[in-house]
């Protein structure tokens, strides 16, 4: 096998998000920043605009999601359960999301990715409180961005 094949070809990410108060939306384009300007090709898109089988085609995934009530909301669950069958073992995975009070669902998106999905996982997930987002949030998302983006370049 010729190891130079793709040795030039630019890495792709796909940062995935829901969001309730637009808290995680807000970082995940600040994270979508920090990749790019790391030299990542980048795709920004809300859960049910995501077709599971597309996620072969990215070096990295990222998944954001709020945490309600202590849980991931519907759409970001049921998401993880298609995203099983992707085939995403040893691919560069990330978790995120925003949070009232708990902040639950980024470390259940995490565990999901390290130990049932076996991805390569950026550690550790990310949160903000919702009110650091609007504060601090963008330096420390664009931050974890280019923490995804160095470990797939």
């Amino acid at each position: 096998m010729d190891e130079r094949k793709g040795m030039n070809k630019m890495k792709k990410a796909i940062v995935i998000y829901e969001t309730t108060y637009g808290y995680t939306e807000t970082m995940a384009k600040a994270i979508e920043k920090g990749l790019k300007e790391a030299g990542v090709e980048v795709e920004l898109k809300k859960v049910m605009a995501v077709n599971s089988d597309e996620l072969k085609d990215f070096d990295a995934v990222v998944l954001g999601c709020p945490t309600y009530h202590h849980d991931m909301i519907t759409t970001v669950k049921t998401f993880l359960f298609k995203m099983r069958n992707a085939g995403l073992k040893g691919k560069v995975g990330a978790a995120f999301g925003a949070y009232g009070f708990s902040g639950e669902s980024v470390e259940m998106i995490y565990d999901t990715m390290k130990h049932i999905f076996e991805m390569d996982v950026v550690e550790p997930a990310f949160k903000l409180k919702s009110t650091e987002v609007v504060t601090i949030g963008e330096k420390e998302c664009k931050e974890f961005g280019q923490k995804i983006a160095a470990k797939i370049i």
